[in-house]
């Protein structure tokens, strides 16, 4: 029988439980590729898709849940991606075919471990043809249906659907994952993850990996509410893993999962099963309770662990930086480092002088060139706090994920922090800690339209409510002499249409042709309506400068500079402040402000500047 006369039947089906756990335990090291496994070493593959059809299982998943061209990449396996795929169908088609039992054969296809547009850089038709390269090479070597599994980005479950559909005629299973809080990492409720599968088209949808039985069950209630005519999928880990004695270990045992193959079944789930964690003996305990009377099914009811969420009292006017520009005032806003350490007299000594001299606004590094520093959310506050003048933190993307993106959010919001400016941040590589986490999910047009489009509407990024509107005033980062300046067009007008409320821009020593580049952008989408606050960058002396023009990328020196500088000599700090100032004054016939920063900490260099452009 084919799954679609399964599901006619009207009795749960049983899939199989985890893989990767049970070649783990086989002694395969946990950062092997699996897949590969296919064509090295079938047998223990083998081994265990027997073992759970002996226990049961109806349908068995291939060994492909990374054999995609993204990941077989990254152990240089890309060229037998193919290869890799059929052997996967075909070594699950012998097993099942020696068992002498009915048992479907389902392609299993995992998340493509790359970022979508717009919290990446791979484009969705990009994605999709990387699905239906996987897919293709599953269908013909016959499997009987595709299971898309372990989906935490809608976006990418959706593009791998359609790459099934527009590549073969099987029918489709597409599955999410979920956090601790039943939200997707991009922060999706279940609800809207059922109502996006199903408009996907597939055949079955549903949830696994996660937590629990006890989490995927509620969650299994709330996407039912959403897609009451959907059939659905479960299958949960076995628990919360923990790791004792070295080894990754899963509380739930096969016992439990029986008693939730019964509520499953009653919550309306067609298809069960387990995920990491679990083995043949939880498929058994499974098959067991399944195949029992009917009058032993009794629901266990699902623990609530979705905490409300508490609606403050907040000034939400506009930071003071808003105000000023909206006004028309020409602002001078001036960048500061964290501390290396735990001291902040230095740092507050600086920002009282730049206030005392005139400065609207400090922005706060966050990282810069992926050093180690203090949290710039926590010297924003500091500054604010204590010298009493407004601040924009810095906040880069790299280095941190969905959830953490948004926790800081609202940590800075409640610290009265308003100004935030959204940066992609320096790579690990060129900084204090190399091996460090270097990845991010979201881009920063991306970033910038989640907190215009939602928490300023009082939403997180999956919809759902986070008490009250935050009132944050996002700027962008512009680069008025790129390389590529038709590629820069069209990344400041994402970030125009994402909802940035102004640009800094890298340090600039030629106005013209910094004027040249926002011609060239209206030219193609209108005159900029975002305020520009123009970045200067004090040159010291002459070697500084050279310094800066040739080792320094996306910073370029006129040679009329370069000479000013030489023929300063050792006056070359006064040279570079009438520079600095000659710039200023410039820009004041078209910028709305000027961005300085200070290099070596001297912010006695910066506060005369400062003064003198007042």
């Amino acid at each position: 029988m084919s799954l679609l006369d399964l599901l006619l039947s009207g009795k749960t089906i049983l899939a199989d439980g985890a893989m990767g756990t049970m070649l783990h335990t086989r002694g395969i090291p946990i950062d092997r590729c699996f897949d590969e496994l296919n064509l090295t070493n079938p047998a223990v593959v083998a081994e265990v898709h027997r073992e759970y059809i002996e226990a049961g299982a109806q349908i068995i998943l291939t060994n492909t849940f990374s054999a995609n061209r993204f990941k077989l990449k990254k152990h240089g396996l890309a060229d037998k991606l193919d290869e890799i795929n059929r052997a996967g169908v075909e070594l699950a088609k012998r097993v099942a075919a020696a068992s002498s039992k009915d048992v479907l054969i389902a392609g299993d296809v995992g998340p493509l471990g790359v970022r979508l547009a717009p919290f990446g850089r791979v484009q969705p038709e990009q994605a999709r043809a990387a699905f239906a390269e996987q897919i293709s090479a599953l269908c013909s070597a016959g499997a009987d249906l595709i299971v898309i599994e372990t989906m935490n980005d809608l976006y990418e479950a959706r593009e791998a659907v359609h790459a099934a559909k527009d590549t073969c005629t099987r029918p489709v299973v597409v599955s999410a994952t979920f956090t601790r809080d039943d939200r997707t990492i991009l922060g999706d409720s279940p609800e809207k993850a059922a109502r996006v599968l199903t408009e996907s088209g597939a055949n079955v949808i549903g949830v696994n990996c996660s937590g629990g039985p006890t989490q995927l069950l509620r969650i299994l209630k709330q996407m039912r509410q959403a897609a009451p005519q959907m059939k659905f999928w479960v299958k949960p880990n076995a628990g919360w893993p923990e790791q004792v004695s070295g080894r990754i270990m899963y509380p739930a045992d096969p016992e439990y999962f029986g008693d939730y193959a019964l509520s499953f079944r009653t919550a309306g789930a067609s298809i069960v099963g387990g995920c990491c964690g679990t083995t043949p003996a939880h498929i058994a305990s499974m098959r067991k309770a399944l195949d029992a009377t009917p009058a032993l099914t009794v629901e266990i009811q699902p623990v609530d662990m979705v905490e409300p969420v508490e609606v403050v009292d907040d000034d939400l006017k506009p930071s003071q930086l808003a105000q000023r520009l909206a006004a028309g005032k020409f602002v001078i806003a001036v960048e500061m480092d964290p501390p290396r350490g735990l001291s902040t007299h230095k740092l507050i000594a600086g920002a009282s002088l730049l206030q005392e001299a005139g400065a609207d606004v400090i922005d706060v590094a966050d990282s810069p060139m992926a050093r180690m520093r203090m949290s710039a959310w926590a010297v924003c506050d500091v500054i604010q706090h204590k010298v009493g003048v407004e601040t924009t933190l810095h906040f880069p993307t790299r280095g941190r994920n969905l959830l953490r993106v948004q926790g800081d959010l609202l940590a800075a919001h409640a610290l009265g922090i308003r100004n935030v400016f959204v940066v992609m941040g320096d790579p690990t590589s060129i900084g204090d800690y190399p091996e460090a986490a270097d990845n991010y999910d979201i881009v920063p047009s991306g970033l910038i339209k989640l907190i215009k489009q939602g928490f300023n509407t009082g939403v997180d990024h999956s919809g759902a409510k986070i008490g009250q509107p935050t009132s944050f005033f996002v700027g962008a980062a512009l680069n008025l002499k790129p390389a590529e300046p038709d590629r820069e067009v069209r990344t400041a007008h994402r970030k125009v249409l994402a909802g940035a409320d102004f640009f800094l821009t890298q340090p600039i020593y030629d106005p013209v042709a910094a004027q040249a580049f926002l011609k060239r952008y209206e030219s193609e989408y209108g005159k900029l309506q975002q305020p520009v606050l123009v970045g200067i960058l004090p040159l010291f002396n002459a070697r500084h400068a050279h310094f800066l023009h040739h080792e320094v990328p996306g910073i370029s020196i006129p040679e009329t500079m370069h000479q000013r500088m030489e023929k300063a000599g050792e006056d070359g700090v006064k040279e570079g402040i009438r520079i600095t100032v000659e710039l200023a004054e410039q820009i004041k016939s078209w910028g709305q402000g000027i961005y300085l920063m200070p290099q070596f900490n001297r912010y006695d260099v910066v506060a005369e500047i400062v003064e003198a452009v007042k």
